[in-house]
C-alpha cells in the first residue's frame, strides 16, 4: 500500500515538473514550423519563475473567488493525475475514488471557477471570453458524457485502468470503427478543451478574440503563474488520458519496481512528443475558426461520438 501511494505521488510530480515541457516543446515546433525564431522549449518555466517572483496586484471590485480560483485550477488537474494511468498500467491507491467522467467534472470545476473569475474584476473583456469559453464548454461537455458512456459500454467501467485493459491492450481491439471513432471525438475535445487551433489561437493576445487566455487576463505574479502552471497540467493530464486509456499503453510500467517506473518516464514522454508533432502538423494546416462556426466544430465531435456508441451496438 505504501509504494503505490509513493508511486501516486510520483506520478503528480511527473505532471507537476513535464507539462511545462511539453508546452514549450509545443511552441517551439509551432514556431519553427511558420519559420519564426520562437522561444526556447524551457520558456514556460521560466515565465512561472518570474510571474512567482512579482507582485500580484488585485482589483478592489474582486472579491475572494477571484483570489482562490488560481489554487483551485492549479489542484483540479492534481487529483485528476491520482485517478489515471501516467506511469503504471496497474491501479494505484487511489485509482479507484473515482471514475473518467468524475475526472471531468473535476476539471470542469477548474473551468468554472475560472469563468466565474474573469467576470468578477468587472474588466469588459474578461466577461466577453468568459462567455465564449462557457459557449465551449457548454458544447463540449456533452461530448465528453457520450465518449465515456461509450467507453463504459465496451468495457464495463468507466474507471480508466479496466478500459485501458479492456478495450486497448487486445491490439484487435483498437481497429474497431467505434473505437476509432471514439479517439477521433476526444481528439476534437482536447483541441477545444485546451484553446488550440481551430478553435482557438493560443498564441494570439488581441482581447476581442480572446477565449481561453481571456480566464488569466487579469491575473498578476503568483495568480498567473498557478493559471498558466494549472493550464499546462490540464493539458498534459488530457493528453494522458488519450494516449494512455484510449490509445495505447505503450511505455507504461507493469510492475511495481521503481526502476521500471523511472524508465516509463522517458517512454510516456516519448510518446506525447509523437502526439505534439502530430498536433503541430495539424494546426499548422487549418485557420481559426469563426467564433459562429466553433459550434459546427463540437457538433462535428458530438455526432462522431454518436455513431461511436451506434456502432458498437449494431
Amino acid at each position: 500500500m505504501i509504494s503505490r501511494i509513493i508511486l501516486n505521488l510520483l506520478q503528480v510530480i511527473v505532471v507537476m515538473a513535464f507539462s511545462p515541457l511539453v508546452k514549450g516543446v509545443l511552441n517551439r515546433l509551432e514556431a519553427m514550423v511558420q519559420s519564426k525564431r520562437g522561444p526556447g522549449i524551457l520558456q514556460p518555466y521560466r515565465d512561472i519563475r518570474k510571474l512567482l517572483h512579482k507582485e500580484e496586484v488585485v482589483s478592489e471590485q474582486a472579491s475572494w473567488i477571484f483570489r482562490v480560483t488560481p489554487y483551485v485550477v492549479f489542484v483540479t488537474p492534481i487529483f485528476v493525475t491520482l485517478l489515471i494511468p501516467v506511469l503504471t498500467n496497474y491501479p494505484l491507491f487511489f485509482a479507484f475514488m473515482g471514475d473518467m467522467l468524475g475526472g471531468g467534472f473535476i476539471l470542469a470545476l477548474g473551468g468554472f471557477f475560472a469563468t466565474i473569475a474573469a467576470i468578477d474584476t468587472g474588466n469588459p473583456y474578461g466577461p466577453m471570453g468568459a462567455s465564449r469559453t462557457r459557449m465551449v464548454g457548454f458544447l463540449a461537455e456533452p461530448v465528453f458524457m457520450i465518449v465515456f458512456f461509450t467507453v463504459s459500454f465496451v468495457a464495463g467501467s468507466t474507471i480508466p485502468y479496466i478500459v485501458q485493459e479492456a478495450w486497448v491492450t487486445p491490439l484487435s481491439n483498437f481497429f474497431e470503427p467505434s473505437h476509432v471513432l471514439v479517439m477521433l471525438a476526444f481528439f476534437m475535445l482536447i483541441i477545444a478543451e485546451a484553446g488550440r487551433l481551430p478553435v482557438d489561437n493560443p498564441s494570439g493576445h488581441f482581447e476581442l478574440a480572446m477565449i481561453d487566455e481571456s480566464k488569466i487576463l487579469e491575473y498578476s505574479g503568483r495568480g498567473a503563474a498557478l493559471m498558466k502552471w494549472g493550464g499546462a497540467m490540464k493539458f498534459f493530464v488530457l493528453l494522458c488520458i488519450f494516449l494512455n486509456v484510449l490509445v495505447s499503453p505503450w511505455g507504461l510500467a507493469r510492475g511495481d519496481g521503481l526502476l521500471e517506473v523511472f524508465i516509463a518516464i522517458p517512454l510516456v514522454m516519448i510518446k506525447i512528443f509523437v502526439f505534439i508533432l502530430f498536433l503541430v502538423i495539424i494546426e499548422s494546416s487549418i485557420a481559426k475558426l469563426r467564433l459562429f462556426r466553433i459550434p459546427e466544430f463540437l457538433g462535428a465531435a458530438f455526432i462522431t461520438s454518436i455513431a461511436a456508441m451506434i456502432m458498437y451496438i449494431f
